[in-house]
């Protein structure tokens, strides 16, 4: 990768004059009339120009309405092309609902391998095992003579020492297979496939082009190797992923539409709703997913992409409702039905709750972020196979003993988010028999198996908390959605139980006094859990609007919306204190993507002349000159530099602003018209103009690039103040903005040179801004 591109003009020399009589016979190739192939389009780890973008499929658009009224055919196709839109968005939700419930599905199979194998067929997870069996009871629902454990087929034996240990130890064989087989895929195939996907899907939104990241090869092994990651029992999630896993499926099919396929800023209205795709298929929350785009990962997030992402969203929902991934006949993951309303007083532990979160929030970024840091900057970046080995066996080995680490994530939280009920055989119900009322249950004195499961729920929370930290960022598919929330969800359910420990021993305390009397079912500790749960996704993500809906339509809770609105605003209040760098942001500015977060502000007084190049120290600023420059003397230009844009001015006297070329455009160009065009040699004028310069007539062709200059580039004065060249930057999306004092170019500024100023204000390294 090359630093060095930016998109940067050039210090370096300047033009000769020119300007003798007559014009050769030769046809003059002028890219304006006749396009030139790869002329618009961008090289690896540059920005797209939005403005131009946008001023293409203008006039594409303007181009196929004129002709519509010409011909039927052409109507038809305007119709077609406006249809298209819509067609690209059902074919995206329908495939990312059938990967998506494809990867439930292994994922929960793999993850029940690790245990045992059912006799009636491999392919048949633990749950699909025992549901034709005749033999199993309410109490043991998991038990079925068709499903096998390890120990069992290998000794013979289901209970004793010998048993657990060699039910441990294949446990632990499995996780490491999981695990090697994930990274190893990972690197020998798709680099790209690692981590999350969402800060690179963040940035390429903004306008980066990182080639390769929503490629075929980075779709399949992500899939592949996201079902292998959660299922080795890491502390990991497959919903940020998967949004990474949709954004691959709508990059790939924009390529049969030539209106996507040829338009970077239109691919990129397809990716907003893709990612509001990814979030519907993974926690089957269309309405979260598409404020989800809005709110956290979309740039530049039209009337007409909220719709499109709308309609992705349902349809990939509806697809994966069809496919029934949990077998519950829901699209909910954590489906739940609390019988008790909250009370007001509640409001107080709900905001103790955000208070967790928040801190948490802050706590895990800055730790994470530090582990990361450590992992590029010394030896241990070199090993990622023996880093994510080392994890995975450190994790099975203490998951296993706990029943509440060895369950996978999603899991956990179903049983957290779990309202007790009579007939309730979990451990979180091992409370002491008293009188009840129908089927709902009276607050009642917690039992032994309550206790023992307190016990174990904080041992997990401590585990969750510490392994986490080190999971995220390693060289596997990880998310982070599952694992915040069941920190979250642990602290909440123990907060609920502790609360209605609480209420039932005090219930005649004035806090209690009128809502909560003897024999009532006051405090639902499941509702806690989801409450945390949300608190501490929104003190890691900073998300808001998006979560609550996330999370009531995750859980079909809708009555709970109060305690859960004030839970995360709470835990980004208090993260925010701390930082206001949500975990995407932080991984942005670590990676040194050149991303232009739209929530920071800017609040240096600097002007446009403070940050521009070049700096007062540095050479004068060079260009191209309209006319009397050669084709040797630009070639030589643009092979001295690495730079990606030239400023071109009426001449070097007087420095008078003409427009903007790019350097692969004017490569591109002069190597077409050598090929194209009799007599281009390298003494061959380049002019810029709309007529060509008389010329001697023994004088070689000119060669034409006006229809390559960008005529209106954005120009601010030099005493333009920062904040609103910073907020022309981030509403235009743009790549680079001239400076001028009087009409004469003084400079240039590009969008790594206000990363670099916005590093230096906020006392970091500037040089940590690597592409552009």
């Amino acid at each position: 990768m090359n630093t060095e591109k930016e998109d940067k003009l050039v210090i370096g020399v300047g033009g000769r004059a020119a300007g003798v009589n007559g014009n050769g016979p030769t046809k003059l190739v002028d890219p304006l009339e006749d396009p030139v192939p790869g002329v618009g389009t961008y090289e690896d780890f540059n920005t797209i120009d939005w403005v131009r973008e946008k001023s293409k499929d203008r006039d594409r658009h303007r181009e196929i309405t004129s002709k519509s009224r010409q011909s039927t055919v052409a109507l038809l196709h305007s119709v077609s092309d406006a249809f298209s839109g819509w067609l690209l968005m059902l074919l995206v939700g329908l495939m990312s609902g059938a990967l998506a419930g494809g990867i439930d599905i292994s994922a929960h199979w793999l993850t029940d391998m690790k245990e045992g194998v059912c006799l009636n067929g491999f392919w048949f997870n633990h749950e699909h095992c025992c549901w034709t069996s005749n033999e199993t009871t309410f109490q043991e629902r998991d038990r079925c003579p068709q499903w096998k454990s390890w120990a069992e087929l290998i000794t013979g034996a289901t209970e004793g020492p010998f048993a657990y240990i060699v039910n441990y130890l294949m446990y632990i064989v499995w996780a490491l297979l999981f695990s090697f087989l994930a990274v190893t895929l990972v690197r020998a195939f798709a680099p790209y496939a690692c981590g999350s996907g969402i800060p690179e899907i963040k940035t390429i939104l903004s306008g980066f082009i990182i080639r390769g990241y929503l490629g075929k090869w980075t779709l399949i092994i992500k899939t592949i190797t996201l079902v292998l990651a959660v299922s080795s029992g890491l502390s990991l999630g497959k919903e940020g992923p998967l949004v990474h896993v949709a954004c691959c499926c709508a990059n790939i099919l924009c390529h049969l539409f030539t209106k996507y396929r040829k338009n970077e800023a239109k691919r990129r209205e397809v990716l907003s709703a893709a990612a509001a795709v990814g979030v519907s298929v993974a926690f089957g929350a269309p309405i979260g997913g598409v404020l989800f785009s809005l709110e956290e990962v979309s740039y530049y997030f039209p009337l007409k992409t909220l719709w499109r992402s709308f309609f992705a969203a349902l349809v990939a929902a509806f697809t994966l409702r069809s496919i029934n991934p949990f077998g519950n006949s829901r699209l909910v993951l954590f489906y739940v039905e609390f019988h008790a309303p909250w009370h007001l007083l509640e409001l107080a532990p709900f905001i103790l709750l955000g208070i967790f979160g928040g801190l948490w929030g802050a706590l895990f970024i800055r730790a994470n972020i530090a582990w990361c840091r450590r992992r590029k900057s010394t030896r241990l970046g070199h090993y990622p196979i023996i880093e994510v080995l080392v994890v995975a066996g450190f994790t099975a080995l203490l998951s296993y003993p706990n029943s509440y680490t060895r369950m996978s994530g999603a899991e956990l939280i179903s049983e957290l988010f779990n309202d007790c009920s009579l007939l309730d055989s979990s451990q979180l119900c091992g409370y002491q028999q008293v009188s009840c009322v129908g089927n709902t249950l009276a607050d009642r004195p917690a039992g032994p198996g309550l206790y023992t499961a307190l016990w174990q729920l904080a041992l997990a929370l401590v585990f969750k908390m510490m392994i986490t930290v080190v999971t995220f960022g390693m060289k596997v598919p990880s998310g982070l959605f599952i694992p915040s929330m069941a920190v979250g969800a642990i602290a909440g359910r123990l907060l609920g139980v502790g609360m209605e420990q609480l209420a039932y021993y005090n219930h005649d305390w004035i806090i209690f006094k009128g809502w909560c009397s003897p024999g009532a079912d006051c405090i639902t500790p499941g509702l806690y859990a989801m409450v945390g749960a949300a608190a501490c996704l929104g003190g890691v993500t900073r998300m808001t609007v998006s979560l609550v809906v996330i999370m009531f339509e995750l859980t079909g809770g809708l009555e709970y919306i109060v305690p859960l609105m004030a839970a995360t605003m709470t835990s980004k209040w208090v993260a925010d204190a701390f930082g206001r760098e949500g975990i995407y942001e932080a991984h942005i500015r670590l990676n040194g993507y050149p991303f232009l977060e739209p929530k920071e502000e800017f609040e240096h007084n600097s002007l446009a002349v403070d940050v521009m190049r070049p700096r007062r120290a540095d050479p004068a600023l060079a260009v191209l000159t309209q006319e009397g420059m050669t084709v040797g003397e630009v070639e030589s230009l643009v092979e001295s530099t690495h730079y990606s844009g030239f400023p071109v001015v009426v001449s070097q006297e007087s420095q008078r602003l003409v427009g903007f070329v790019l350097r692969r455009d004017l490569l591109i160009s002069i190597d077409n018209a050598r090929q194209r065009q009799e007599g281009v040699v390298s003494a061959s004028q380049v002019v810029f103009t709309e007529h060509a310069p008389s010329q001697a007539p023994d004088a070689p062709p000119p060669l034409r690039l006006r229809g390559i200059l960008d005529l209106s580039p954005f120009t601010v004065t030099d005493h333009t103040p920062m904040d609103i060249t910073v907020d022309i930057f981030r509403k235009l999306g743009l790549r680079q903005c001239l400076v001028t004092h009087n009409g004469r170019l003084l400079g240039i500024i590009t969008k790594k040179d206000i990363l670099k100023h916005m590093a230096q204000i906020a006392n970091r390294d500037p040089d940590s801004i690597l592409f552009n």
